[in-house]
């Protein structure tokens, strides 16, 4: 099975997207997943060069910018708000369409 690769984007790609990294990291190792996924972490501008090369982008604005990969609004991540319904629509992206 191939590796994941998740684009995860905030402002500036460096406080918020932190956060939203270690603890989507921790969600999906806890359902299962470890190992199967890499978190990279870039700005929202950057998403249209690199999304091309990602199986998903999450990000935790809203995005006015070009995604060439399926992209989750994971705003809820940070103020802890829906994130089960943020992190199985990840899951569901991901894996269960194998």
């Amino acid at each position: 099975m191939a590796i994941k690769r998740i684009l995860l984007c905030c402002g500036t790609g460096v406080a918020t997207s932190t956060v939203a990294n270690k603890r989507l990291e921790a969600e999906l190792n806890q359902r299962g997943y470890k190992g199967q996924f890499t978190i990279s972490q870039c700005k929202a501008v950057e998403v249209p060069a690199k999304s091309g090369n990602f199986d998903i982008c999450v990000s935790t604005l809203a995005m006015s910018y070009k995604c060439e990969c399926p992209l989750v609004i994971a705003t809820g991540i940070i103020l802890n708000r829906g994130t089960k319904e943020i992190y199985d629509q990840v899951e569901k992206i991901l894996w269960k369409s194998e």
